[in-house]
């Protein structure tokens, strides 16, 4: 098999139903958003040495590809009958007890902070504006096109995207400037 296709040389591309659609199409600018914001958390992982924060990031960028799926196409199983893997509220749940247990490591915020301090943590700042924006994109569909757990779980990943910033930030004594 190729890498290349040639089938999106018109400025289309495929949904997982074979449906063809402008790669301008709303739905694919949501996954595109969740593809770029994938390829920053691989970044972030790249430049820390933290193991439980890399344990997490792998889990949630594998999360990604799942919610990427769900959004190139709502059905539960793919054109050819594969069953997709799919999002939940238990996924939500797992983002809400790391959130818990990262902030739990951090002083309390009295202020807004300055994004950015160590590298790996940097791009976990830059992570987090790209994951609103893909919740912006996504909540652009209109109501009813996103399920609602997914929706949960792109606002709950910029919180954590938040959080193992300011821990990485600490445990690399890098401080972090008020706003």
């Amino acid at each position: 098999m190729k890498l290349y296709t040639r089938t999106g040389d018109t400025g289309e591309t495929g949904f997982l139903d074979g449906s063809r659609v402008a790669k301008s199409d709303p739905r694919v600018e949501a996954y595109g958003a969740l593809d770029e914001l994938n390829a920053i958390l691989g970044v972030a992982c790249a430049q820390t040495q933290e193991a439980d924060i890399l344990e997490i990031f792998i889990a949630v960028q594998k999360d990604l590809m799942a919610l990427g799926t769900q959004l190139a196409d709502p059905n539960t199983h793919t054109a050819s009958g594969i069953e997709k893997a799919l999002l939940d509220d238990t996924d939500v749940q797992r983002l809400e007890s790391w959130i818990d247990v990262l902030t739990a490591e951090t002083p309390p915020l009295r202020r807004f902070i300055v994004p950015g301090g160590s590298s790996s943590a940097a791009a976990l700042h830059l992570a987090r504006t790209v994951c609103r924006r893909a919740e912006r994109r996504m909540v652009a569909l209109g109501a009813g096109q996103v399920k609602g757990p997914l929706l949960r779980y792109i606002n709950r990943l910029s919180d954590l995207l938040f959080a193992a910033a300011r821990v990485l930030n600490l445990r690399a004594g890098v401080s972090e400037p008020e706003w």
